[in-house]
């Protein structure tokens, strides 16, 4: 179910002069960072401050207004879509979907089995194990509406065990969950550290990114700071996040330097 430390080459993320935004309107201007292959980022930033776009247009779900994200494999260059497993906002999803469990664990495949192909005596094994490994064995059959936030967060992260992906990006992931979820998961997070996954959250708790996640990259719709942690959650970059935030103009249109490159 997950690659041996030693065999997982890892992920490297760069962003060049990366414009992100809705209707030409920029969310995240002019971003350059590298995430070297590996890293476990924390994604801060007020409110507004662009920090789910940006995931977006890592994962590939959002196209840049400008600049680029590169994800490379070791020499090669790969489609998001093969590197990356990304969970959204719980908020985001749609609970109503008729789809139980299980199923939902096991759609973590479908880059090995295709979207209609069926499961084999060995996928059937992973599911459960990916189940057992977040404590859900027995609630395979639920349906997902009937699930807590927590359970259904678990549930995400058994999906996210079976895409078995290189970078993993987490929005908001310990939102309306109960505690012990919450330290169940970042202790997966740490694993998956540990397997030298790159793995970037957006994350609102300081106290856990002080903690857990030895670098951060502070947002306010530009870089406020990109580095160690203690580097980057210091009260100056807080106070100009926050400066920033409250100065931008959400109808200016697309600054000047992107419709030169349009």
């Amino acid at each position: 179910m997950s690659t041996p430390t030693s065999l997982r080459a890892g992920a490297k993320i760069e962003l060049a002069d990366l414009t992100l935004g809705y209707d030409r309107h920029p969310a995240v201007h002019h971003l350059s960072a590298t995430i070297e292959p590996g890293s476990l980022v924390a994604i801060v930033g007020p409110n507004g401050a662009g920090k789910s776009t940006l995931l977006k247009g890592i994962a590939g779900a959002l196209r840049p207004l400008n600049g680029s994200v590169s994800i490379r494999s070791g020499a090669m260059a790969v489609a998001p879509h093969r590197a990356i497993a990304y969970l959204p906002q719980l908020a985001a999803l749609d609970r109503s979907f008729p789809i139980c469990v299980f199923d939902l664990v096991a759609s973590g495949l479908w880059r090995r089995t295709g979207l209609f192909g069926g499961l084999s005596p060995a996928d059937y094994a992973s599911v459960e194990q990916a189940l057992a490994s977040v404590g859900l064995t027995g609630f395979e059959r639920r349906t997902i509406d009937a699930l807590s936030g927590g359970q259904l967060q678990r549930a995400l992260f058994a999906r996210l065990l079976l895409q078995d992906a290189d970078v993993i990006l987490l929005d908001e992931p310990l939102t309306a969950i109960d505690t012990r979820t919450a330290a169940d998961l970042m202790d997966m997070v740490t694993r998956w550290h540990a397997e030298k996954r790159t793995v970037i959250a957006v994350l609102h708790d300081m106290a856990l990114v002080r903690e857990i996640f030895p670098q951060t990259l502070m947002l306010a719709r530009e870089l406020v700071a990109f580095g160690k942690t203690d580097d980057v959650l210091t009260q100056d970059n807080h106070l100009a996040a926050r400066r920033m935030i409250e100065a931008f103009d959400e109808h200016a249109p697309i600054c000047a330097h992107d419709e030169k490159v349009a």
